[in-house]
């Protein structure tokens, strides 16, 4: 196989896994998807005056929003680890980005406890994509990486995020107080969801590449 054939997937294989659901596809985010990705979030990912993020990273101005989101996804990928890892899946619909789904584990051989954290452009808000989106990488956790927790959190004023939670199965947690921007008070909502308590969809996901990358996940 000539060198323009062949892929970084060779040496990183997580690039290779794929999830499907009845609407969406997720890959690993990679350099190729950035473009598209920052397009959309320069779009707008959520109401000017709102702020769903425990890290206010979209206030930023334009120019340091497109470097700092760079060098997160960049860092992210690099520290990653066995024992740490965070994966985010880039989701398109008919072959375009419309968010983003982060799939999170600490320790996971031992805690089997995963972390999600997401972000859909407004075009695409209300129409069940986050449910769905977060439903693939819950069954993708719990019945292929065998987890046994699911752990997630929204601001009390973020009611879509805490709505797709319910959906799911996830109970309360416990609140914190935080300061949100400079200057604004905010309680945070935590958000647990057991294997047994998942409210599954009437569709599986679609899972590929897996056995290759296992290494990853640890």
């Amino acid at each position: 196989m000539s060198p323009e054939q062949r892929s970084l997937t060779e040496y990183w294989p997580v690039f290779g896994l794929r999830l499907a659901t009845p609407r969406l596809t997720l890959a690993p985010l990679q350099d190729a998807d950035l473009v598209e990705t920052l397009d959309v979030i320069l779009g707008g990912i959520h109401p000017a005056d709102r702020m769903p993020f425990s890290t206010p990273w979209t206030d930023a101005p334009r120019d340091e929003l497109i470097v700092n989101t760079l060098r997160y996804y960049w860092t992210g990928r690099g520290a990653s680890t066995p024992q740490s890892w965070a994966l985010p899946f880039i989701v398109r619909r008919a072959g375009a980005v419309v968010g983003l789904q982060e799939l999170m584990g600490k320790d996971f051989a031992v805690t089997k406890t995963v972390e999600t954290g997401s972000w859909l452009g407004t075009t695409h808000h209300g129409d069940g994509i986050g449910t769905e989106m977060r439903s693939a990488v819950l069954q993708f956790a719990f019945d292929h990486l065998k987890a046994q927790r699911a752990d997630s959190s929204a601001f009390l004023d973020n009611p879509a995020s805490i709505r797709v939670s319910a959906k799911l199965g996830y109970r309360n947690d416990g609140t914190e107080v935080v300061q949100r921007r400079p200057g604004e008070r905010a309680v945070h909502q935590r958000l647990t969801l057991d294997n047994s308590h998942f409210v599954r969809p009437g569709w599986d996901v679609q899972v590929r590449g897996l056995p290759a990358c296992r290494a990853f996940f640890g």
